[in-house]
């Protein structure tokens, strides 16, 4: 019905129906052409129009189709026109039933392939905006790439005018600096230029200072010996020339710088104490001592400052210089020539480090010193009475408040656990002392002595015995009669025997007779080389003062010149020159094949004197004792 409608609209209005491309009734039927595209159409061209997909062009021929099965009607109403019976006329009918029937199938078969096609062209309508909002996303995207780029290109070029901008800048800054430079270091130069004259100057105005000092330091020295010569000389005599001599010693001996100096400099070089706290000028009970004192003490001050500037610090800078400590040739002449103080306790802590590192446990000392809290040790008493013997010119072990004592006992009881067989030994206070002045820490000063009697001297040297000193001293006499023949006939001569003034020597490596910046210096190389070096020392002592021993002709005044000569010697260069060049050759084979047979002599007398005393004892124990007539025995009650 609705194609009958349609094609009656269309033939009365002249039109089609909307959307169909089928011919109206009565016209012949033609192939339908297509018209081409309206080139003035905006966004139509072909160009521009996407692209006919498959799905489209199906489309299109199922509507063609369509329109075909839609022209057999207008055949139908022209047959029914025509004059027929009312049988053909029903037969007509009928046919049109059928036919009309065929239709509506065929009009149901166009609905759906329309609605087919609309569904196509709205999936294709909504391709295309989809494509076509694409390539509108892309050419945005595109734009703002392009502006991106030119703002950095922009950016780029603010950065390098910038960079420009600010070059220029330093460029004229560098320029200001480098003329401001220019002009600093010609000033830094010319005050640098000054600062070095002034310092050679002030180097050499210092340095004939101190020799002025020193000189003065001998003239007054030699002052003082004049004087005490002019008291030996006249004795005790009572005269007018004798007080005036005494009253001059005494004006000598209190003499300060401070009173002779108006100005306020100071003329007089000599200090209280020294480095280690031992006193320089020693106080002596007897006159002629206290004047003796004073006369070493100005002699050791002249050759220190002379001493100063050629010697002490070009070895100071040595020592600064030298790196990780090695045994090697040249440390074996450095620690000769003396270690400096700032230096001296690291390179002690080396080298008894050396010696004990195969004795040395974590713990040991503290677990010595909870046994001596325990239990007390036998020689608890002998150490406390050694205590205050310990140095009496040194201010660290007289001060009341000090604490050196104290730490001085914990280290000779720590010694005493660690080695029962020596226990203590008069003379172990020294060393222990002159380690702990060094070292100043307790467990340093302890494994120091524990290296000087465990693996340093000789066994037995601190055994009750003292066997080993005892050969030692008999050593060092035939030393003397090889090295220094005049002065053993001349105190042969005199019977005198020297041991009884070395053997403490030995002992206590010469702790009381050296003053303290020679005997450290003895120590710096003994604690390296060993005993030896207490041979070659003892023998340049005595080398040294050869001429004064030798003016000397009564065994007395030899005897009382050996009390305190050590004392005496103040050039350490000169006396290490003698230990170490003028007593060679001195090799260490002669040293311990001496030692072998001398040792092996004093324990066969040992053995002849215990036998001696066995025999005495049982012979003794044999015989009755005898009361002499008129005597009481202890054994007689009383009446």
């Amino acid at each position: 019905m609705y194609n009958i409608r349609g094609n009656k609209q269309s033939q009365g209005t002249g039109h089609r129906p909307p959307g169909e491309d089928s011919p109206l009734i009565g016209e012949p039927q033609r192939e339908e052409q297509s018209s081409p595209p309206d080139p003035s159409t905006p966004g139509k061209g072909p160009s521009d129009s996407p692209k006919p997909t498959p799905k489209s062009s199906l489309t299109a021929n199922l509507i063609q189709k369509a329109k075909r099965q839609n022209n057999t009607f207008p055949l139908f109403a022209e047959g029914l026109t025509r004059n027929r019976t009312p049988q053909e006329k029903a037969l007509a009918l009928e046919q049109q039933v059928l036919m009309l029937t065929k239709e509506l199938k065929s009009q149901k078969e166009l609905v759906r392939i329309l609605h087919k096609a609309l569904e196509a062209a709205q999936q294709e309508k909504r391709a295309s905006s989809a494509y076509l909002a694409a390539a509108e996303d892309k050419d945005r995207l595109e734009l703002v790439r392009h502006k991106v780029r030119q703002i950095a290109e922009l950016g780029r070029h603010v950065e390098a005018l910038e960079q420009e901008r600010e070059s220029l800048t330093q460029t004229d800054d560098m320029e200001a600096y480098r003329t401001q430079n220019h002009f600093l270091n010609s000033e830094i130069h010319q005050v640098t230029k000054i600062w070095r004259r002034v310092a050679e100057k002030e180097k050499a105005l210092l340095m004939k200072c101190a020799y002025l000092q020193a000189k003065n330091c001998q003239v007054e020295s030699k002052y003082l010996a004049g004087l005490r010569r002019l008291q030996e000389a006249m004795g005790n005599e009572a005269s007018e020339c004798a007080e005036l001599l005494r009253q001059l010693i005494q004006e000598a001996l209190q003499w300060e710088a401070s009173d002779a100096s108006a100005d306020g400099v100071e003329l007089s070089p000599i200090r209280e104490y020294d480095e280690y706290g031992f006193l320089t000028v020693p106080n002596y009970e007897v006159e002629d001592l206290k004047l003796l004192a004073k006369i070493q003490a100005l002699e050791v001050r002249s050759h220190h400052l002379l001493a100063h500037e050629a010697v002490e610090r070009p070895l100071r800078e040595r020592w600064a210089a030298l790196g990780e400590l090695a045994p090697s040739a040249e440390l074996k002449q450095l620690l000769r020539a003396g270690v400096s103080c700032e230096h001296r306790p690291r390179v002690w802590r080396w080298l008894v480090h050396l010696r004990v590192q195969h004795l040395q446990t974590p713990g040991r000392y503290q677990e010595l010193l909870s046994r001596g809290q325990a239990c007390k040790h036998p020689a608890a008493r002998q150490i406390e009475l050694d205590l205050n013997r310990t140095f009496p010119n040194n201010k660290h072990f007289t001060c009341p408040t000090s604490s050196f004592p104290d730490k001085l006992r914990r280290v000779l009881l720590a010694f005493s656990w660690q080695n029962p067989s020596i226990g203590y030994c008069q003379g172990l206070n020294r060393l222990a002392a002159i380690a702990l002045l060094v070292l100043d820490e307790e467990e340093s000063a302890f494994w120091c002595l524990v290296a000087i009697v465990e693996t340093i001297m000789p066994a037995d040297y601190y055994s009750k015995t003292l066997t080993a000193s005892q050969a030692d001293q008999r050593v060092l006499q035939d030393l003397l009669s090889e090295k220094l023949p005049r002065l053993m006939a001349h105190v042969g001569q005199h019977r005198v025997d020297l041991s009884f003034i070395t053997f403490n020597w030995f002992l206590v490596v010469f702790a009381d007779s050296l003053i303290s910046n020679i005997l450290l210096q003895v120590w710096d190389a003994f604690l390296y080389e060993g005993t030896k070096v207490l041979f070659r020392y003892a023998l340049a002592i005595f080398k040294y003062n050869e001429e004064e021993i030798l003016r000397l002709q009564d065994s007395l005044e030899i005897y009382q010149y050996l009390r305190f000569f050590t004392k005496t010697i103040c050039n350490s260069r000169k006396l290490r020159n003698i230990a170490f060049n003028d007593m060679n050759p001195f090799p260490m084979k002669q040293l311990q094949q001496l030692r072998t047979v001398h040792r092996e002599r004093l324990e066969a007398e040992l053995r002849e004197l215990e036998q001696l005393k066995a025999e005495y004892l049982e012979t003794r124990a044999s015989q009755d004792p005898v009361v002499p007539e008129g005597c009481t025995s202890e054994d007689e009650g009383e009446a």
